[in-house]
């Protein structure tokens, strides 16, 4: 065999994919931001009791916090585009674990927002948009699917920590539980996000099911439109609505099912467990829908998820037996788990990936804006009524706005 021969040969071995290590850090911290932060209506009675403040008051700590995670998801997001992801998400998760270690001092209403809204708010700023465009830039082929796995990492940590929360809280009392719970989380994203890298050029790689030409399979090409292009396209106005209807259904629950459960007259216990069954349900749903968007369609795939969140919501309004609360958050975390999955390849479809997290961020804070706005007007609705039907109602509403806007989404014209 000739030298000439024997370097063909080895540049004709595959070489290891470092897409796979990305998708694993992403996955990582996926699971050690999203639990936490779904924890956060298992926190809900313990403050409510030891405060005395209002649902609205607390619920809005969770609102505005999840509105400055979108407003600072844009700037993440443009910041990821410039700086990759590794230098953005240890900054994110520096913050995100500082704010729930100074979580476990809180003692007036001040602190509890300076805290939650502003620390924790910037640092989650990074949880989806960094991730999910890092995900877009390596993965052509069977883009929805692998954001799918990406996304069931959030879904994983809603399973296994709130009730762990829970035990926490019982066994050592809930300021131990963010003491713990805050350097936790500082410690293992900070680390996983070592691992990142902003795209497969970094490594020497081209992107999976791409060539050294470029993505090929986005009409847009590798260039796509800048945000400033797809301000001008009634496309984008469109997903970020439909963005803010998913956040309004799946906050309004996320915050105030528990609660409501425990109104019922359902322990603590179980009522967190409904949130950990509802992180198991969207962990699937992510997966199966983004599969199925790789079939049959974007589109497709969404009107699917808001068809499955708007019953769930219509049915929540007479439910009242624990097996029908864990059915109906079921279906809602299905739908909503192919709804987050959606978001990242949407993006790359309709606009490609020039640009693609900045444009996911504003995508994003459609959804935080949504989030924002959802718990707080439940916990208001409750608050003047006693009740959360009207809540529920106007929830299922929503979803049906989102449904029509998925049912005409059209890809954009030259």
């Amino acid at each position: 065999m000739t030298n000439h021969e024997g370097h063909q040969l080895r540049e004709s071995k595959p070489r290891f994919f470092y897409g796979y290590v990305v998708v694993m850090a992403a996955f990582i911290i996926q699971v050690v931001m999203f639990g936490p932060r779904m924890s956060f209506g298992v926190f809900f009675k313990p403050l409510l009791n030891e405060f005395g403040w209002t649902r609205a008051l607390i619920s809005g700590a969770f609102s505005f916090s999840s509105l400055m995670e979108g407003l600072c998801g844009i700037l993440i997001g443009g910041l990821n585009d410039r700086l990759g992801p590794r230098v953005v998400m240890t900054l994110c998760g520096f913050l995100v674990g500082l704010g729930y270690l100074l979580m476990s001092q809180v003692n007036s209403a001040w602190q509890l927002y300076l805290f939650y809204v502003v620390i924790i708010g910037i640092g989650m700023g990074g949880c989806y948009v960094p991730l999910m465009t890092t995900v877009a830039r390596w993965f052509i082929k069977r883009r929805s699917v692998i954001t799918g796995l990406v996304v069931a990492g959030g879904s994983i940590g809603a399973i296994i920590v709130p009730p762990i929360v829970n035990w926490l809280i019982f066994t050592y009392g809930w300021r131990n539980a963010y003491l713990i719970m805050g350097a936790f989380v500082l410690v293992i994203i900070m680390a996983a996000a070592q691992f990142l890298r902003r795209d497969q050029a970094q490594m020497g790689q081209v992107a999976y099911g791409g060539s050294k030409g470029g993505e090929q399979r986005l009409d847009l090409g590798t260039e796509g439109l800048s945000l400033k292009e797809a301000a001008y396209t009634r496309q984008l106005w469109m997903v970020i609505t439909m963005s803010f209807c998913f956040g309004f259904c799946a906050f309004t629950i996320a915050v105030h099912i528990v609660p409501h459960a425990t109104d019922l007259g359902i322990s603590a216990a179980t009522a967190a467990n409904i949130l950990a069954v509802r992180g198991a349900v969207s962990l699937v749903g992510g997966i199966v829908l983004g599969g199925v968007a790789d079939r049959i369609g974007i589109r497709q795939a969404y009107i699917i998820s808001f068809i499955l969140m708007a019953a769930s919501l219509f049915w929540l309004l007479t439910a009242r037996e624990v097996w029908m609360l864990y059915i109906c958050t079921s279906i809602l975390a299905f739908g909503g788990g192919g709804t987050a999955t959606l978001a990242s390849p949407v993006i790359a479809e309709l606009f490609g990936i020039r640009s693609h997290g900045l444009i996911l961020g504003v995508m994003g804070f459609g959804f935080t804006v949504g989030a924002a706005a959802g718990p707080f007007i439940a916990g208001y609705i409750f608050d003047t009524s006693g009740s959360y039907q009207l809540a529920f109602l106007i929830s299922a509403a929503v979803g049906i706005v989102g449904l029509i806007l998925a049912a005409i989404l059209r890809p954009i014209k030259n």
